[in-house]
């Protein structure tokens, strides 16, 4: 299989992780605050990560690996908050697309500084997939919805999906000897952030345990979803795997089909449709 393939292969995979970790992150927060989801949930992962780190092949990370990785882990974790946030504030079919159209966007640019070239193929199958995203990102509401609704979140929507944008930039920026070393500190850092948001929040921390193997099973696909998409970003270019592994809302919404019941709207069908074509494009690019 071409290299290609393989960071395509890769960086799909991650999308459907990721997917799925929101899934069970979304389930948690029914029954659980968001903050402590979100700390255990990092913690969770962390704990998986180093199970699995004593099977793998040597690895030895510099420095600058360890701060790419503490670097990446802040932007994740305050990135999550602000999505929460507009989520919260704002109307998800608003907030949701723009947050995952400028995690792509931002990666995409510092792909292009870096040197990724493309074909029209390949900038085709892009830009299918960011119509995907927004496609899929789409709940079918109302379109007489109050004007103040539309914009509420949409400040936190842009600073998220940059500060997302740039969580999946620094990790590329991680040497292949360093293995999965930097995830580490990325994990670490997260969860410092998140305990200090929540130092100021207070959220409650006893419905937790209600939920406790959702969080773990949200915390553990999604260091599945970061290590498979740093192999792809180190395999292939930024721009791709970046920009693949932002198709992850497909995932959610068919998850809560098959589990939840809940309808797919056409426009979601065919934002599906169109990711399935622009990955094709990528891949023939």
């Amino acid at each position: 299989m071409p290299v290609i393939w393989n960071s395509i292969f890769l960086a799909t995979s991650a999308a459907a992780l990721y997917g799925s970790a929101d899934f069970f992150g979304g389930l948690a927060t029914r029954r659980a605050s968001v903050l402590p989801v979100m700390i255990f949930s990092q913690l969770a992962g962390l704990a998986a990560l180093l199970l699995v780190l004593p099977l793998l092949p040597k690895a030895t990370a510099t420095v600058a690996d360890f701060s790419w990785g503490t670097l990446g882990g802040c932007a994740l974790a305050i990135g999550l908050a602000l999505l929460y946030h507009g989520l919260a504030t704002g109307k998800m079919s608003v907030v949701a697309p723009v947050t995952a159209v400028l995690a792509v966007v931002v990666p995409a640019l510092a792909g292009f500084a870096a040197g990724d070239r493309l074909s029209w193929r390949g900038w085709s199958g892009i830009a299918l997939a960011l119509a995907a995203i927004v496609l899929i990102g789409q709940e079918g509401a109302p379109a007489d919805a109050p004007e103040r609704r539309r914009s509420r979140g949409l400040g936190a929507a842009f600073l998220a999906g940059a500060l997302l944008g740039a969580f999946l930039t620094v990790l590329k920026q991680t040497e292949p000897a360093s293995g999965l070393l930097p995830l580490i500190p990325a994990r670490l850092s997260a969860v410092a952030v998140l305990s200090l948001v929540s130092l100021f929040r207070r959220p409650g921390f006893r419905a937790v345990r209600s939920a406790a193997w959702l969080i773990v099973a949200a915390g553990a696909l999604d260091v599945s979803a970061n290590v498979l998409y740093l192999l792809a970003a180190r395999l292939g270019t930024l721009t791709v795997a970046a920009t693949l592994a932002s198709l992850y809302p497909a995932s959610t919404i068919v998850l809560a089909r098959l589990f939840l019941g809940e309808r797919l709207q056409y426009i979601q069908i065919a934002g599906l449709a169109c990711a399935a074509t622009g990955v094709a494009f990528i891949g023939a690019g």
